[in-house]
Parts: structure tokens; C-alpha cells; sequence
């Protein structure tokens, strides 16, 4: 069963910035590949810009490389991707899922891209640079990665510090300009900190629930009710030590189901969405390696819930948080 995806968090980009080589076209070394995105019915595909510990201090070019490489690797594969950056690009988007073969050229609809950061530790510090991001086209922003950084602790960060005074200028910042933020990797004291100090809801973009598999960088209870109280979203992630802990054999698809049955308990039938962490992870899901494979996770999600829920659950609740809260056009950023 092909239903349209919105999948809130990959890392291709990281991946390509390592090997000049890669060709996101179909290169056995990626997860998410155009082919692949295509095969899946993946109608937007959120990349995330991450800096790998490997790489040394983290330095501003790094996530201007991962920006080049998005711009001109993976744009211009195929029949294109598009870049969604602003509400009337949402607005779109969800037309050509409603109404798929009027999409443009008639030749079927063309994938979006949405560009992340993950983790600001690459801002180095610099508020500046933050806003010309923003203005280069990157909405979303992860605050930190597992650690600490500049503006905030990360969720192994065994001190659970909050946000630095930067940090909050830099919650500020964002508010201002309207880059949307997402707490999967902040740490517990940072997340209620936001909750309090942001006017925009944000996202755990791939989390599952701490009440199913107690990992660090699963969201508690309480975390939940706070994103359906301020109309935020979350990503259900197929990494697969974030679905189930301990236990024999390969971890499979319909281990899934107990997150989503415990989020929708707390409230957030109309909050979940996708965020995979696909070319995040080094071991997957059995029957959930790539998006390829989205049409068979559909299936099986529609023989336990009606196929609108599941609609909302793939596509339509991003949608509708992207098509509240990203940017007009003609907003004060670049175009």
C-alpha cells in the first residue's frame, strides 16, 4: 500500500560531506537514495546536517558543505528534488499529495527536501551565523546532539544541565526569525526549560516513548503531554535500540506498534509522524532498512488502524505543523 511520506529526520548529508563519491541517485552506501524515495512514495524527505564527533572540532564550513552538497548532489538527481522552505511550498506539497496526478509536468510528483541542523555545536558560538542559515534555507534546528554544546546539554550529558545564556538568546533568536526547533536529543532539564522560554511548538523529530523501551533519548510521559499541549510533533525513529531493549533476534516492524498505541494514550494521535534516522544507524529494522520499504509498514499499520489515522500518522500531521508554522514568503529571508 503506497501512501504519501513525510520522514522528519535522515543523515545523507553527512555521509555525502565524507565521501565526495557518493551519488545520491542509487549508491549502495545510503540508506535513502532518489530511487529509493520514489520506490517508497516519500513525498519529503528532512536532511539533516550533522557533524560527526569524528570530524574534529565542529566548524561552521561543515554545515556549509552539507548546504552544497544538498544544493547541488542531491537537488539535481533524478527527476529533482525540490526545497521546501516556506508555508506556500507546504501549501503545495499537500496539494500534489491530495491531488497526485496534477502534479507538475504530469510526470508524477517530484520529492521535497527540508534542510536541519543537528545539534548547534557548527554555529561555533555565533548567533550571526544561526540567522544565515536561516536565510540560506535551513528550518529546522536540533539543539544539541547527545552532549554538551555552547548553547545547551545533551541528553547523556549526565550533569542534565539546561541552556547557557547564549543558548537562550539563541531560543530568542529562533522565535524571532521563525527557525523551528527540536528537542530529540536536548537534555531532560533543556526540554522543560524550552517549554517554558519558546512561543513556538517544536518537535522531537525522532523519539520514541521511554514508557516502551527506557532508552535516554526516548521521550517520558510527561515529555509527551508537553508536545500535545503545545500542538508540537513527534517522529516515531526505526533505530532499532530505540524500539526494543534487550531481547533476541532482529527487531521488527510490529514492535513498533506499542509506541504508537502508547503515544496515542497520551494524546498524540494528531501529533505523531516518521523520523527514521535512516544513514543514522548501522543496524535497522528487519522489513524497515530504507524507504523502499514504506509501502509494506503501511500495509501493516492499516490492518490495525483506519487508513485516515494512518495518513495522519505518514504525512498529514507534518504537513499540517509545516503548513502552520514555517515562514511566508516575502518574511524578511533570502528567497
Amino acid at each position: 500500500m503506497k501512501l504519501p511520506i513525510i520522514d522528519f529526520h535522515c543523515d545523507v548529508l553527512s555521509k555525502m560531506r565524507e565521501d565526495a563519491g557518493i551519488s545520491f541517485q542509487n549508491d549502495r552506501k545510503l540508506d535513502v537514495t532518489y530511487d529509493r524515495l520514489i520506490q517508497g512514495g516519500v513525498s519529503m524527505q528532512c536532511f539533516a546536517i550533522y557533524l560527526s564527533e569524528k570530524w574534529g572540532i565542529p566548524k561552521y564550513e561543515y554545515i556549509l558543505d552539507q548546504i552544497d552538497a544538498f544544493k547541488n548532489r542531491v537537488m539535481k538527481t533524478g527527476g529533482g528534488v525540490r526545497w521546501l522552505r516556506w508555508k506556500e511550498d507546504a501549501d503545495e506539497l499537500a496539494q500534489t499529495i491530495q491531488h497526485p496526478a496534477a502534479a507538475k509536468g504530469g510526470q508524477g510528483p517530484v520529492p521535497w527536501g527540508l534542510l536541519s541542523v543537528e545539534g548547534a555545536d557548527g554555529f561555533e558560538g555565533s548567533l550571526f551565523y544561526v540567522r544565515m542559515c536561516y536565510e540560506m534555507g535551513v528550518r529546522f534546528l536540533g539543539i544539541t546532539w547527545n552532549y554538551a554544546n555552547w548553547a545547551a546539554d545533551g541528553v547523556l550529558e549526565e550533569r542534565n544541565g539546561g541552556f547557557t545564556e547564549k543558548g537562550r538568546k539563541l531560543i530568542d533568536l529562533s522565535n524571532e526569525i521563525g527557525l523551528l526547533l527540536d528537542v530529540s536529543h536536548l537534555s531532560q532539564a533543556g526540554f522543560w526549560e524550552l517549554t517554558e522560554r519558546t512561543n513556538r511548538p517544536f518537535i522531537a523529530s525522532h523519539s520514541n516513548a521511554k514508557g516502551v523501551c527506557p532508552h535516554p533519548r526516548n521521550l517520558t510521559d510527561e515529555q509527551v503531554r508537553a508536545i500535545v499541549a503545545m500542538d508540537g510533533r513527534i517522529g516515531m525513529t526505526f533505530v532499532p535500540w530505540f524500539v526494543r531493549s534487550g531481547g533476541e533476534g532482529p527487531v521488527r516492524p510490529q514492535e513498533l506498534l506499542p509506541h504508537i498505541e502508547h503515544f496515542c494514550e497520551l494524546g498524540a494521535e494528531k501529533h505523531l509522524m516518521v523520523g527514521s534516522d535512516f544513514d543514522g544507524i548501522d543496524s535497522w529494522i528487519e522489513g524497515l532498512e530504507h524507504p523502499g520499504q514504506y509501502p509494506a509498514f503501511a500495509e501493516l499499520l492499516c490492518k490495525h488502524y483506519s487508513e485516515d489515522l494512518v495518513r495522519n500518522w505518514l504525512s498529514g500531521n507534518a504537513l499540517s505543523y509545516l503548513g502552520t508554522h514555517l515562514p511566508s514568503k516575502g518574511t524578511g529571508a533570502a528567497h
